[in-house]
């Protein structure tokens, strides 16, 4: 790519940047700006500025109501101020003040206000998304940090009427890249222009997944997989419009997608393999939210289904990443796939002699007692083998809450089940050995 500077030539009404942006225009500037503002009549513009952010303060909390709004809200924000529509409608009316009481010439109050309700809202909708979408990002501080310094400056130069002279000087400087001539303020307003693009996808997107998975019930797996298609949309068609105000010729996207195919073909099959098993598990619903299911020897309850992974979390607090295409290529035990009820098992033996026919009556009763034990079906007790040390007995029982845990109710039944056993004085044998010693040749009992 070849790049050459084009020269300008310099005339009266562009002059270089270094001549134009003196410090004694902006301090000029400036204290014309501080006398404008100690006019008596800029009172009036004060109470209008007021009344425009006192109608957007009511009319947002109007449509919030009067109960506090989600944390996690993006536009309307936990106190109304914090969040991004409040600043949008307060610029809304200011601007409409300013056109109407301005008559051409705006005042000064207002004309200091709309470039700094700008960068407000361009602040507050960066910052609201990045912390939406990146929660635990360490960067998201710089990155909102390095955004509020470049909007506010942005504003001050804006307002000292410096900006336009900036503009007309990055203006001037020029190369070309092929057959296209670009301008650094070009590259720098496409680059602006994309950043906003890509927030504003990223920020429709994250609004209306939280509406589609809010209140989510049995469907909430092909609300999953609307709200990733829908996401998947927005950031293409906002990388589009983002490429496109960046100056970038999306002709020549053909030839990159091409690029893409191949590379998807050969470097990136698994990457693929993994979207695409997810969904098709959103759509075929084979694996839900909040089922129990083993996979890999690994057992836990499905907590999120991405689009490359799934998330799963064991009753003791362990997580696993499980790929997409594991799930599909492999076996997978879902114990909630029909229904949510699960069979547990547990094992005791007693004494041989014992009363069995009668025991086991008790025992079945005792087990249905158990706290999240079902009724129905109902628990069971059998005589499973005559084992060396007594007799043994399998006790089956089912819960229908497994996302509770399992040791908690085995245990509670083991308890019952040694309660009872206790309360009719049957005994639990242990392992008993008989050591037979045989004395050594030549040496006769009598001896011993």
């Amino acid at each position: 790519m070849s790049m050459a500077l084009v020269s300008q030539g310099a005339t009266a009404s562009s002059a270089p940047v270094s001549s134009v942006l003196t410090p004694a225009i902006a301090f000029q500037d400036l204290a014309a700006l501080t006398a404008q503002l100690g006019h008596p009549d800029n009172l009036r513009d004060l109470g209008v500025l007021a009344l425009c952010l006192a109608a957007a303060w009511l009319m947002i909390r109007a449509w919030r109501g009067r109960e506090p709004g989600d944390v996690a809200s993006i536009w309307l924000g936990h106190h109304v101020v914090d969040g991004v529509l409040f600043p949008v409608m307060a610029l809304t009316f200011t601007y409409v003040a300013r056109r109407l009481l301005g008559q051409g010439d705006p005042s000064t109050v207002l004309r200091v206000a709309v470039p700094m309700l700008v960068s407000l809202v361009v602040i507050r909708l960066t910052v609201k998304v990045l912390r939406f979408i990146f929660p635990d990002s360490s960067h998201v501080r710089i990155v909102e940090r390095s955004v509020s310094w470049m909007a506010w400056l942005a504003s001050i130069m804006w307002i000292l009427g410096l900006l336009p002279m900036v503009l007309a000087g990055m203006d001037e400087i020029r190369w070309t890249m092929g057959s296209t001539e670009v301008s650094l303020r070009n590259l720098v307003e496409g680059i602006i222009s994309a950043v906003l693009v890509l927030i504003l996808s990223l920020s429709l997107s994250s609004a209306i997944e939280s509406r589609l998975l809010k209140g989510a019930g049995d469907n909430l797996s092909l609300r999953k997989i609307a709200a990733n298609a829908i996401r998947a949309i927005l950031l293409g068609v906002g990388l589009m419009m983002a490429l496109s105000a960046a100056g970038v010729d999306l002709t020549a996207l053909s030839v990159v997608g091409g690029a893409v195919g191949v590379g998807i073909g050969f470097g990136l099959q698994k990457l693929a393999a993994n979207y695409v098993s997810g969904f098709v598990i959103l759509a075929e619903r084979s694996l839900r939210i909040g089922d129990l299911v083993r996979v890999d020897n690994f057992e836990g309850q499905v907590t999120d289904i991405k689009t490359r992974y799934t998330l799963l979390r064991a009753p003791n607090g362990r997580e696993s990443i499980v790929p997409n295409e594991l799930l599909i290529t492999q076996r997978v035990e879902n114990a909630s796939l029909a229904d949510r009820l699960l069979l547990l098992n547990t094992v005791v033996q007693v004494a041989y002699g014992s009363d069995v026919e009668r025991l086991l009556p008790a025992l079945r009763s005792t087990v249905a007692e158990v706290p999240r034990v079902l009724a129905d079906p109902a628990p069971n007790v059998f005589l499973t083998a005559f084992a060396a040390d007594g007799l043994e007995l399998t006790f089956s029982f089912w819960i229908g809450d497994p996302e509770n845990g399992q040791m908690s109710v085995r245990s509670a039944v083991n308890m019952a089940i040694l309660s009872k056993l206790n309360e009719w004085g049957v005994e639990i044998p242990f392992p008993q050995r008989v050591v037979h010693h045989v004395p050594a040749p030549g040496v006769s009992s009598a001896s011993r």
